[in-house]
């Protein structure tokens, strides 16, 4: 009986095994494809921007999310 208890860990495990990897492998459809591919365009072109910005004052000698120090009348 101790051996037959033996055998049946391993076969639990496999079946286990198998209905996770049935689980995980399984196709997710709840975005459709043309609102995924939109949302990535949206994406994109918020990082676009975001990197013109950078760019632009780089270009011009600032930081945008540096604190400009405070100028003394001297």
């Amino acid at each position: 009986m101790a051996a037959l208890a033996w055998l049946l860990i391993p076969v639990a495990a496999v079946v286990v095994a198998s209905l996770w990897g049935s689980w995980a492998g399984r196709r997710r459809t709840t975005t459709p494809d043309a609102a995924g591919v939109a949302g990535y365009e949206r994406f994109r072109a918020a990082m676009e921007r975001s990197n013109e910005e950078v760019l632009t004052s780089a270009r011009a000698g600032t930081r945008p999310d540096a604190e400009q120090p405070a100028r003394t009348g001297d």
